[in-house]
Parts: structure tokens; C-alpha cells; sequence
């Protein structure tokens, strides 16, 4: 007998990683929010199959102060929830939360103008997520955000990890809950990348884990899993099966150019539904290369060349790129997925990665489709609080960036769902 659904809700969802993963482990989202156009259809196009109902405006927002300031949408929220799912009062099992981390993140915070970080509203989005778990009662939820963040000030004046410890503070004061918190690495499940993420989870009282211990650390008290143990692919491994002998600057490759080796070439190449795996020839999603001028290309094949150092005559005083290899080494993944991927230049080809690759660094499967554009820039991708700029596009590079990497996320689902089950 088939196990019954558990039941989520994403907000800030982006793109949907963390759904993703969640997913895989049983879960199934009944309600999202996401700020950005882009990102909202991306997290939906790929979910119809699944839950058809997300089409409807009934069952996604763009913003949650909509949700927060408006005293009868969560009332209305619960009747629709009940009446389509079956979900009463305290039954959602899980609700988890990413609010964006514009002024956390390094890179974040190189491109927020110098501003103080009190200045930008999604830097206090954590707020509604509390507000939002204390009024639909989820027996589980998942706070996450960047490292930065436990170490931010609000302003020049102020004291390292004074944001962070009202995080814990705004969410310790949901008195129905009990929380913990860890800094886990994403190549410690398995994930072909380093990504280090805070995640904080609030246990309902109602909800018991076996052999619980009253540390603080979230993986010790046995609130999140321990690491895996599972060696990361290497590069060749994740993404060998997309090289095209016949690769041109520019062009595109828009059917498989050779067939599935490895075991996670064949588990990204499935359908969403059973376990047929793409053969060679057949369609290959956002495998656009990027047009690079004539100097930068001849930058990449020196650095082929030379293993990766830049030569003296391309040198510049801006960030140069990294050349990948093959395989990490002994020290596993030592690269994060972020909205940049000019940052890296691919282990074969003089080039920076497609999209499809950069979605695969995040373990998203083949299947999943990106809405909006390819990739932007300047004040586009970075936006200009000094100007009062506060929002920012989400191309498809942006929103692969900012997701939570979907084996991550399935490996915390698989926890959280025994958890609820036991």
C-alpha cells in the first residue's frame, strides 16, 4: 500500500530546489510563494503534473506581506486548503522558507551599493515566514539562508551576527515549537558542489524524534540527517554525456550527443515519471552555449593549456575564471553554483557552462524547465538600493544560482519524512 502524501508549503520558493527535493522524499506542495514572475512560473510549469491546481491563483502568491497584512487571506487559505485537500487546522506537515539573501551573501553584498542592510527589505522577510508559521501551524518547518547571514550586521556600527541571532530569536519565540539550527555543506550528502547553507528547523510539540537530545546543533539533536558519506560525482561523471564533438561558440546542441554512462548521468536523464532513461538523439533542454568574442576564447584554450593558470597577456584587474577539472580530488567539490557562472570556464571546451549545466551542478534532472531569460546583467541582475532599486530579474542562471541543490534537500525530506511517519 502505496504511502500517503505528506503535505508542504514552499515560500520564497525561487525556482524550486528545495520543493524539489522535498519532493522526491514524499512530499507534496500544496501552496507557494515567490516574489519574482520568472521563478513562479518556473516553480509551476514543472508541478502541473503533479499537483494541476498550483495554476490556480487560489493556490500560489507572489508576495507573502499579502499574506501576512491581509487578516483574511490565511483564514481563506485554510478553507481552500481543506476543501481540496482534505487539510484541516495543524495538518500542513511541513512549511519551508528561503526569504532571499540579498545583502548576506558575499556576492550579495558586494552588489547592494554599500547600503546598511536594514536599508533592504528582504532582508527582514524572516519576519513573515514567523508570522506565517505561527497562523497555519505546520508540524515542521525549515528556515534557510546563505552562511553570510550568520554573520551580518545591520549597519557599518553594528556587531557581527546581530541579524542572525534575532533570526533565531524571531523564530525561538513561536512558542508551539522547539528549533534548532546547523551549517551544513552540500558535498557532505553527495552534491557535486561545496555549498555551505544555514538551516533552522522548528519542531512542532506535538512532533517527537527519536533518542532527541537537547543540543543546539540541529543535526545532533537529530533534527536534520548526518552526512551522507556519499562521494560527489566528479565533472566528467555529472556532465561527460553532454560534450558535443561537434561543439561551436555560440551555437546550441539540442539532442543528446551521446548515450548515458554513469549513474547519475542516467538518474538526471529519467522522466519525471518512471525510470526510462533519454537515449542519444533525443531533445536536450537549455544546452545554449554563450557567444564569447574571439580573445576570450583564445583565454580559455590557454588555460587548457596551461591547467588552468591565466596567461600574463590575459591577466586583468578584474576576477579572472577558474578553469574546472575532471574530477574534484581528494578534497571533493571546492565550487559553489552561484548567479555567476562566467566564473567557471568547462573542464573540455573553451567556454563557461549552459545552463543545463549549471542546473545539473544543483542535481535539478533534465526535465525541469527554466522560464525568462537566459542570463542579464549590470543593474538588471543586481538591482540599486541607493536608488531605491530593490528588485532584481531572476534569469534562468540566477534562479538555478539561488536554489537550495535538489539532493541537499532531497536527503533533509527523507529525515524529516520519517520523522512525521514514525
Amino acid at each position: 500500500m502505496p504511502l500517503k502524501n505528506l503535505y508542504m508549503v514552499d515560500l520564497f520558493a525561487g525556482c524550486g530546489g528545495l520543493s524539489l527535493g522535498m519532493e522526491q522524499a514524499g512530499f507534496l506542495p500544496v501552496f507557494v510563494n515567490e516574489l519574482n514572475a520568472d521563478a513562479l512560473r518556473t516553480y509551476i510549469v514543472n508541478r502541473v503534473q503533479i499537483n494541476p491546481l498550483l495554476r490556480d491563483p487560489a493556490f500560489h502568491i507572489n508576495d507573502v506581506k499579502e499574506m501576512v497584512l491581509d487578516p483574511r487571506y490565511i483564514p481563506n487559505l485554510k478553507r481552500r486548503l481543506r476543501t481540496k485537500f482534505g487539510i484541516h487546522s495543524g495538518e500542513i506537515d511541513l512549511l519551508v522558507g528561503g526569504p532571499p539573501c540579498q545583502g548576506y551573501s558575499g556576492i550579495g553584498h558586494r552588489r547592494s551599493y554599500s547600503v546598511d542592510k536594514e536599508q533592504l527589505p528582504s532582508n527582514v522577510l524572516y519576519q513573515d515566514m514567523a508570522a506565517v508559521v505561527h497562523r497555519l501551524n505546520p508540524r515542521i518547518f525549515v528556515f534557510e539562508n546563505v552562511r553570510g547571514l550568520m554573520f551580518a550586521k545591520w549597519n557599518a556600527s553594528g556587531r557581527k551576527g546581530e541579524i542572525w541571532e534575532h533570526v533565531q530569536e524571531t523564530f525561538e519565540s513561536l512558542k508551539d515549537y522547539r528549533t534548532a539550527f546547523s551549517l551544513v555543506y552540500a558535498k557532505d550528502y553527495g552534491v557535486p558542489q561545496n555549498r555551505p547553507r544555514i538551516l533552522l528547523v522548528g519542531l512542532h510539540k506535538s512532533v517527537r524524534v527519536s533518542g532527541e537530545t537537547s543540543e543546539k546543533d540541529a543535526v545532533k539533536r537529530g533534527f536534520l540527517p548526518r552526512p551522507s558519506g556519499e562521494r560527489p560525482p566528479g565533472l566528467h561523471d555529472l556532465l561527460g554525456d553532454l560534450v558535443d564533438p561537434n561543439y561551436q561558440n555560440g551555437s546550441a546542441t539540442t539532442r543528446y550527443p551521446g548515450a548515458a554512462i554513469t549513474p547519475i548521468q542516467k538518474a538526471l536523464r529519467c522522466a519525471r515519471e518512471g525510470d526510462q532513461v533519454a537515449p542519444k538523439g533525443a531533445q536536450l533542454l537549455e544546452q545554449q552555449y554563450s557567444k564569447h568574442g574571439p580573445r576570450i576564447v583564445a583565454k580559455f584554450k590557454a588555460m587548457h593549456q596551461s591547467g588552468g593558470a591565466v596567461p600574463a597577456e590575459f591577466m586583468t584587474k578584474k576576477f579572472s575564471q577558474r578553469l574546472l577539472k575532471p574530477d574534484w580530488g581528494e578534497d571533493g567539490p571546492s565550487i559553489t553554483a552561484t548567479s555567476m557562472p562566467d566564473d567557471y570556464v568547462h573542464f573540455h571546451d573553451p567556454r563557461t557552462l549552459t545552463v543545463r549545466e549549471w542546473a545539473r551542478l544543483q542535481l535539478f534532472p533534465d526535465w525541469y524547465q527554466f522560464s525568462g531569460k537566459r542570463t542579464t546583467g549590470g543593474i538588471g541582475r543586481a538591482g540599486n538600493p541607493r536608488e531605491g532599486l530593490f528588485d532584481r530579474e531572476a534569469p534562468k542562471y540566477t534562479q538555478i544560482g539561488n536554489a537550495v541543490p535538489v539532493g541537499l534537500a532531497k536527503r533533509v525530506g527523507v529525515h524529516l519524512a520519517k520523522i512525521l511517519r514514525n
